[in-house]
């Protein structure tokens, strides 16, 4: 950028931009912001260090993930993108522990409609765990879930144990 207009960040440090401003071409000046909450969150200092480290092709994409990771931080300053992730991985646990629920129900309901011949309990226990280690229920939860369940015990009755609920409604509010 340099000369006539100053980039964003030159304008919020109150400095000439310079021809070689190494912010000039990630931080517009039509965009304060982004580069407000980068400096607010990291320094420019630190910023423009981390920049010079990297080749010149892989800084937009540093930038990108300064800017993401710096408004995190502002909605999450203790844990940032990692709290957004380990909240969106608790979700699909728990998405993955219903879809669960609700093929071992589908699989006692098919089970009690089988021919008159049934197999021993036993036998209906191994059936139920290789089913549901057949779709896609392998994994961490799997032993844990597959040992403290009860799959129809008596009817179509599944018991899982209880999930603890989660402690924020929304990441984002």
């Amino acid at each position: 950028m340099g000369g006539n207009t100053p980039c964003a960040s030159c304008k919020l440090l109150r400095r000439r931009c310079a021809k070689e401003c190494i912010f000039a071409p990630y931080f517009p000046p039509e965009d304060p912001h982004k580069f407000a909450i980068v400096h607010k969150v990291f320094g420019a200092s630190n910023v423009s260090k981390m920049l010079q480290d990297l080749p010149v092709h892989q800084r937009a994409d540093a930038v990108s993930s300064l800017v993401y990771e710096a408004n995190a931080r502002m909605r999450d300053p203790v844990y940032g993108c990692v709290g957004a992730i380990s909240y969106l991985q608790h979700q699909v646990s728990q998405l993955q522990m219903q879809l669960a629920v609700a093929q071992a129900e589908i699989l006692c309901f098919q089970m009690q409609q089988q021919d008159s011949s049934s197999p021993s309990m036993a036998q209906k226990e191994v059936d139920e765990k290789s089913f549901l280690l057949q779709n896609g229920f392998g994994g961490n939860f799997v032993p844990h879930v597959l040992n403290n369940m009860n799959l129809c015990p008596s009817g179509n009755n599944v018991v899982f144990p209880q999930e603890q609920p989660l402690k924020r409604e929304s990441l984002w509010t």
